[in-house]
C-alpha cells in the first residue's frame, strides 16, 4: 500500500512539474555533443536564443556570445540554433560543433543543426515568431526570453549580444 501511495505522490508531483513548465519553456533539444537541454529547466533565468551560421558575416558575434555567456553563466542561457536557412551553415552537426569550438572556443549549448524560419521551423521559433511577429530575415537573429516567458524580445543580425539595447533588458536579471 505505501509502494502504491508513494507512486501517486510521484506521479503528482511529475504532473505539477509538467504543468509548472509549459508555454514557451516546453522545449528540450539535443546540442551538437549528444546532450538533451530542457528549457523547463531555465524558466527562472533569461535565455538569449540565437540562429547561427559558421559562413556567414555575423559569425564574429560567436566571441561576444561566448563572453556574455562566460560572464554571466549560470544566471543566463544562451542557445545556439545552427540553421541553414540562409544556405550559410556547414553540412553536418560535427562540422558545426567542431568549427565552434575549434575556431570561436564556444562552450555554450548549440543544439543539432535546424531550422529557424518557415513551416519547418523548430517550435520554439513557431512560438518566438508568434509572440514577436518577427521572422529571422538573417543568421544571428536573437530572441530574448525574460524570466517567466511574458516579455520576450527580438533583435537583428546586426544588433550585437553585448549591445546597450539587449543589456538594458538582461542587467537587472543578472544581480
Amino acid at each position: 500500500m505505501f509502494k502504491f501511495i508513494l507512486g501517486l505522490m510521484m506521479m503528482s508531483i511529475t504532473s505539477l512539474a509538467s504543468a509548472a513548465c509549459s508555454g514557451i519553456y516546453n522545449h528540450q533539444f539535443t546540442t551538437l555533443q549528444g546532450k538533451t537541454i530542457n528549457l523547463c529547466d531555465y524558466q527562472d533565468k533569461p535565455i538569449l536564443v540565437v540562429n547561427t551560421a559558421s559562413r556567414c558575416g555575423f559569425t564574429p558575434q560567436f566571441e561576444d556570445l561566448e563572453a556574455i555567456y562566460r560572464k554571466h553563466q549560470p544566471k543566463l542561457l544562451v542557445i545556439g540554433f545552427p540553421s541553414n536557412d540562409f544556405s550559410q551553415e556547414l553540412s553536418s552537426n560535427k562540422e558545426i560543433g567542431d568549427f565552434c569550438k575549434n575556431i570561436y572556443k564556444v562552450e555554450f549549448p548549440m543544439v543539432t543543426k535546424t531550422s529557424v524560419t518557415g513551416a519547418n521551423a523548430n517550435p520554439l521559433h513557431k512560438q518566438l515568431i508568434e509572440k514577436t511577429g518577427v521572422v529571422p530575415s538573417w543568421n544571428f537573429y536573437k530572441y530574448l526570453i525574460l524570466p517567466s516567458g511574458e516579455k520576450v524580445y527580438a533583435f537583428s543580425s546586426d544588433v550585437k549580444p553585448n549591445s546597450p539595447e539587449i543589456l538594458a533588458l538582461l542587467t537587472p536579471y543578472l544581480k
